[in-house]
């Protein structure tokens, strides 16, 4: 604010310019690295699948899956929607919105997991 005194005219000017250049900026950036989130997407879902694997207890599928799923959903709410409302000032509201859509999208990805695994036949 104060560097928008009557001494700074020309930093007042290029700061109230530049405020406008990053939407635009920031909206064509989105659009070319869109590719981007699927791909980590579709990577932290194989991950998953592989850690879903490794600790398999042998109960059905569906409730494995949904079991690791509610997990790996209460991780990423913590781990990353809480770390952001905390750090990167969202607003509580989308903070709220994302923790809920995280914590369902894997509970969902978890319970398909376990109608996919097939566990390894025991001799």
């Amino acid at each position: 604010m104060e560097l928008c005194g009557v001494g700074r005219p020309l930093v007042c000017l290029a700061s109230q310019n530049a405020s406008l250049v990053p939407h635009n900026a920031e909206r064509h950036r989105r659009e070319e690295t869109r590719w981007f989130g699927f791909v980590a997407t579709f990577i932290s879902i194989l991950v998953a699948a592989i850690i879903f694997a490794m600790n398999h207890q042998g109960g059905s599928g569906t409730t494995e899956g949904a079991r690791f799923g509610v997990l790996i959903g209460i991780f990423l709410v913590c781990a990353f929607v809480l770390h952001n409302y905390v750090n990167l000032n969202v607003g509580l509201k989308l903070a709220l919105m994302q923790a809920a859509a995280y914590f369902v999208q894997w509970t969902i990805i978890g319970i398909v997991i376990g109608l996919i695994y097939k566990p390894p036949a025991k001799p």
